[in-house]
């Protein structure tokens, strides 16, 4: 769950990001929304399937980050999707439809629940 919460908090991040009055006015916690993102999730994980993810995402990162001007290696962001993961957690443990949660999220949660069972 935890794990899960994690991938979708940072899904968010990118989306919503954290402007400068919910950063407290700490202009080097800003990180900019509206981001693209995919989510990739499979029923099972064998070393096949983990090889191609991780031969797509060393590419991706980089050529990403440079297209789209975001710094990869960006540790407020890191802990804008830790902070988002926090929040996400119950609602990943216990399954249920959250209609605080942006639509983007509910709808990977749900995805996620399905492949779950």
């Amino acid at each position: 769950d935890l794990l899960m919460a994690n991938c979708l908090a940072q899904a968010q991040a990118l989306m919503l990001g954290r402007n400068l009055a919910q950063a407290n006015a700490n202009p080097h916690r800003v990180f900019s929304g509206n981001r693209p993102s995919i989510t990739l999730a499979y029923r099972k994980l064998d070393p096949a399937t983990l090889g191609k993810i991780i031969a797509l995402y060393e590419h991706r990162v980089f050529v990403e980050a440079a297209i789209w001007n975001i710094n990869a290696f960006d540790q407020w962001g890191v802990e804008l999707g830790k902070e988002l993961a926090t929040q996400l957690l119950p609602v990943v443990a216990s399954g249920v439809d959250d209609p605080a949660q942006d639509v983007s999220t509910r709808g990977l949660v749900a995805h996620l629940n399905r492949l779950r069972t």
